[in-house]
C-alpha cells in the first residue's frame, strides 16, 4: 500500500499517532523501532534486519544487557537529580517522568524485571536511600559531587566553630554566676548599731576649755649642722624623683616601640594573609571521605603544589601519591619542641619551634628558628596557620 501524500488527512493522522507514546509490547529495543500494531510488529520480527540484530545479540547477550541497564539507570538518576534533588519522592513518579520522553530506553531491555527490583538495586549500591511504605517505594538521592561534599564540610566546620564560641560564652556566664552566688553567701561585714544607754542619770556635762593667753615666743635659731642635713635630705628626694621620672620616660619609650612593632605586625598580617595555605615540605592530614575509608585521616607530606589550591600528597604509610584540593586537607600540630612551618599570616613561610599549646583557644606559641627574625616569639597562632615540618628522619 503506498504512503499517504504530504498534506493529506491520512498523512496528518499518521504523524499525530507517531508523535505520542506507543504500546511497549510492539517496540523492538535492538532495532530501536516502534510498531503501530501487532501485524506491523510481526512483519518486523520476520525481517532480515531484525534477524541480523538477534544474531549479534546472541553472540554477546551480557554486553547488550549491561549497556541497556547502564543507560536506563543513568537516565533515571539524571531526572531524579535535576528535578527533585535530595528530596524524598515516590519512585513511580520519577519513572513516569522518565518514560514521558518518546525516545527513552524501556525497562524490559534491562536486567531488572520490575521497578521495585530496580529501586532495591539503587539502595544496595548506595546511590539512593530507599524505604517501602503502603503507597509504594520512596527514594532519596545521595549527592556525591565533590563540590557539594566540600560545601557541606565547610558548613559543618562553621557550625562547629559557632558552637565552640557559644560553649565558651556559656562557661564564662556559669563561672560568673557561681562567683556571684559564693559572694552572696558570705555574711555582710558592717557596723553594728546598739541602743544608747546612760550609765548614771545625775552625771553632769563639763567643758574643759584652756585658753592660751600668753604671747607666742619667737622661733629659736637653728644650728648649721641641721640645715646641712636637711639640704642633703632634699637633694636625696630630688634624686629619687628624677630617677622615677627617667623610669617613666623609659617605659613610655618602650610602649611607643611596642606600638610600632604592633603596627608593623598588623601590616604584615594584612599583606601575607591569603585564602590558600598549602606549601611543599609540610605534613598534612586527609579529611575527605570521598576517596574511601582507606585514605581518610591518613597523614602525608606535600611534595608538589599545583597552582594555588591543588597539591600532590605522598602518604607516609603506603607511599601512594594523591592529588587533592586544600579543602580536603588540614594542618598537623606536632609535639612541643618540634619544628613547624608557618603557612599563613604575618610570618608566612617562616620555620619556627613549637613552644606551647592552648587547647581552649585552638592556638600555639612559637619561636622563629631561622632567618633575620630568629629568636622572636609569636603568641596565639591559630592551628590552621602552622603545620608540622617534614624531616627525612
Amino acid at each position: 500500500m503506498p504512503r499517504a501524500e504530504v498534506g493529506t488527512p491520512k498523512y496528518i493522522s499518521n504523524k499525530m499517532k507517531a508523535k505520542g507514546l506507543q504500546k511497549l509490547r510492539w517496540y523492538c529495543q535492538m532495532c530501536q523501532k516502534q510498531c503501530r500494531d501487532e501485524n506491523g510488529f510481526k512483519c518486523h520480527t520476520m525481517s532480515e534486519s531484525h534477524q541480523r540484530q538477534l544474531l549479534l545479540f546472541a553472540d554477546n547477550a551480557k554486553k547488550y544487557i549491561d549497556e541497556f541497564s547502564y543507560e536506563f539507570a543513568k537516565g533515571y538518576l539524571d531526572i531524579l537529580r535535576r528535578q527533585f534533588g535530595t528530596k524524598r519522592v515516590a519512585a513511580n513518579r520519577v519513572y513516569q517522568e522518565y518514560i514521558s520522553d518518546r525516545n527513552h530506553l524501556h525497562m524490559n531491555a534491562t536486567r531488572w524485571v520490575t521497578l521495585g527490583g530496580f529501586v532495591k538495586w539503587l539502595g544496595r549500591t548506595g546511590k539512593c536511600i530507599i524505604d517501602e511504605t503502603e503507597k509504594g517505594w520512596y527514594i532519596t538521592y545521595i549527592d556525591r559531587d565533590p563540590e557539594t561534599i566540600a560545601k557541606e564540610e565547610r558548613k559543618i566546620k562553621k557550625l562547629k566553630m559557632d558552637k565552640d564560641d557559644e560553649e565558651k560564652t556559656l562557661e564564662f556566664i556559669e563561672k560568673q554566676v557561681k562567683y556571684g552566688q559564693e559572694n552572696n553567701q558570705k555574711p555582710h561585714e558592717g557596723p553594728v548599731f546598739t541602743e544608747l544607754k546612760r550609765e548614771t542619770e545625775e552625771e553632769k556635762l563639763c567643758l574643759d576649755i584652756k585658753l592660751d593667753t600668753k604671747m607666742k615666743s619667737r622661733p629659736l635659731p637653728v644650728p648649721i649642722s641641721k640645715l646641712v642635713k636637711a639640704n642633703d635630705e632634699m637633694s636625696d628626694t630630688k634624686s629619687i624623683k628624677s630617677f622615677k621620672s627617667t623610669k617613666t620616660e623609659e617605659s613610655r619609650k618602650r610602649s611607643a616601640l611596642d606600638e610600632i612593632m604592633d603596627k608593623e605586625e598588623s601590616l604584615k598580617e594584612k599583606s601575607n594573609r591569603k585564602d590558600f595555605w598549602i606549601t611543599e615540605g609540610i605534613v598534612v592530614k586527609v579529611v575527605t571521605k570521598s576517596l574511601g575509608e582507606d585514605y581518610y585521616k591518613q597523614k602525608g607530606v606535600i611534595v608538589e603544589v599545583k597552582g594555588k589550591y591543588m597539591a600532590i600528597v605522598r602518604l607516609l604509610d603506603s607511599g601512594k601519591k594523591l592529588k587533592l584540593d586544600q579543602n580536603h586537607l588540614e594542618t598537623v600540630i606536632p609535639a612541643i619542641g618540634r619544628l613547624v612551618k608557618i603557612v599563613n599570616g604575618a610570618y608566612r613561610s617562616e620555620i619556627a619551634t613549637l613552644l606551647s599549646l592552648d587547647e581552649l583557644n585552638f592556638s600555639v606559641d612559637v619561636e622563629i628558628a631561622s632567618g633575620l627574625l630568629q629568636g622572636r616569639k609569636v603568641k596565639s597562632v591559630q592551628y590552621e596557620d602552622v603545620s608540622k615540618l617534614h624531616t627525612d628522619s
